[in-house]
């Protein structure tokens, strides 16, 4: 088990010793990030043969989660002692936010043995400095026209270094930021105690900042620190929206005041809200930091991947997908042969216009194995399961192209070709991949009920 120690302020040297000479981008790694939300995710780190480890509570709840580890070389070699850490845990290894370069690493040293993903609503916004210092060239004019306008109803004001006497006007500024924003109380509220961190040791994490005035009032700020020698990270930045323009300002301004020796800056993440999306790429990123989460693979979900790509032919990034967000092994029915998972079929719960409702997916046999009646056993126990549990309806969207599909399901009950749409299971397509294919067979628990005339299917978690 390796000894990790909670991320203190004395730890910053020791700590930014890795970070700063490495190319990493990653916001998560900037010293001031791990010290501000130690609160919520129990940052805690350690060297394992010569790589910086930090270990973490994703989401700060209970599962363990390693960022990259960061070091020269090939950091590959270390994870088994990672895997035996988080086992020591009774959990199977994650690791998180893993650069196309690191995946690869993995890929290669332990092939087959992970899944992987990575979620775009947390990839980091990259941009070149200049271009935030300047706003050069027609794709910024409307920044530079938010710009004028703004000069031109408040010429009185001024850009300012964040500095402590500031710090209670920021603080300030964002509770009344906070109060327009409810609905997300409980996240802001860590944010909050992450500001309140950062204002007590600003000098000590590396801080640095900046704010506008118009007369008095304080109408803008914004603070963040490196990452490594040269990207600088926008931890937070706040305005009082009553002065139209002040975020194109103070974003323009401060990247200004930035030392040259920072090519890139590093905005985080937009967290899939659409209009911090759409905001973030109007300044028009020069590239997204992909941050793959890894899981290792239990030998169940191994086989599963195997079989399913023998028999659909789907790339590792759709099924990395599924056994990483909808894969269960008590939803997994499976018939295994000479000592290998040869057919399958997943039992997931959905909601529809039906009600209570079973979607059959991913039904697969090897072709080696066809013709011994195995996929009518599991369709039999499937049926039969749901059944037990009170299911309304169940329901599967045969492939396209195999109208022999429609006479094998026919036998168990199911009849229909109902348009089938999914809700509630993020951008993962259960489909075929075109709607216009999603056309689904239906088995009602009441065969005397009407069918429905579609299905729109509610995952349920």
């Amino acid at each position: 088990m390796i000894e990790f120690r909670p991320v203190r302020l004395e730890d910053r040297p020791v700590i930014e010793q890795y970070t700063m000479p490495s190319g990493i981008r990653n916001c998560d790694l900037a010293f001031a990030n791990m010290y501000c939300w130690q609160a919520v995710y129990r940052s805690a780190w350690a060297v394992v043969d010569g790589f910086l480890v930090i270990r973490f509570y994703i989401d700060g709840g209970t599962k363990i989660g390693y960022m990259q580890p960061v070091g020269e070389g090939d950091f590959a070699p270390i994870v088994p002692a990672l895997r035996d850490d988080a086992h020591a845990h009774g959990q199977r290894l994650r690791i998180i936010g893993l650069t196309d370069e690191g995946r690869e690493q993995i890929r290669r040293m332990h092939f087959g043995e992970f899944a992987f993903e990575s979620d775009r609503a947390l990839e980091d916004y990259i941009y070149r400095a200049d271009d935030l210092r300047t706003l050069a060239g027609r794709r910024y004019q409307p920044k530079r026209n938010h710009i004028n306008r703004f000069l031109a109803a408040y010429p009185d004001f001024r850009y300012e270094e964040l500095t402590p006497e500031r710090f209670a006007e920021c603080m300030t500024l964002e509770r009344e930021w906070r109060r327009t924003h409810e609905g997300h109380t409980s996240e802001l509220c860590a944010e909050q105690r992450a500001m309140q961190l950062a204002f007590e040791h600003f000098g000590e994490l590396g801080l640095r900042g900046g704010c506008i005035y118009v007369g008095d009032r304080l109408a803008a700020f914004t603070y963040g620190s490196a990452v490594n020698k040269h990207t600088f990270v926008i931890h937070v930045e706040k305005a009082d929206t009553a002065f139209d323009g002040a975020f194109t300002v103070i974003n323009k301004l401060f990247a200004q005041h930035l030392p040259e020796q920072f090519e890139f800056i590093n905005r985080e993440e937009d967290l899939g809200l659409e209009g911090l999306r759409h905001a973030k790429l109007s300044y028009h990123p020069t590239a997204l930091q992909h941050k793959f989460a890894a899981i290792r693979l239990h030998p169940d979900e191994i086989a599963c991947k195997e079989l399913w790509q023998k028999v659909f032919g789907d790339s590792d990034e759709f099924v990395d997908s599924f056994l990483m967000r909808h894969y269960s092994r008590q939803r997994m029915l499976g018939v295994e042969c000479d000592g290998r998972l040869v057919a399958m079929l997943h039992i997931l719960p959905f909601e529809s216009e039906a009600g209570r409702t079973s979607y059959i997916y991913g039904v697969a046999t090897d072709p080696e194995y066809r013709g011994r009646g195995l996929a009518s056993q599991l369709m039999r126990e499937a049926l039969r399961l749901c059944d037990e549990r009170g299911d309304e309806a169940v329901f599967l969207i045969p492939t396209p192209g195999q109208a022999w599909l429609r006479d094998f399901y026919g036998r168990f009950g199911f009849s229909g070709s109902l348009p089938a749409a999914f809700r509630n299971a993020g951008d993962f397509d259960f489909g075929t991949g075109d709607p216009a294919t999603d056309l689904a067979m239906i088995r009602l628990r009441d065969p005397a009920a009407p069918l429905p005339e579609r299905l729109t299917c509610n995952y349920r978690k």
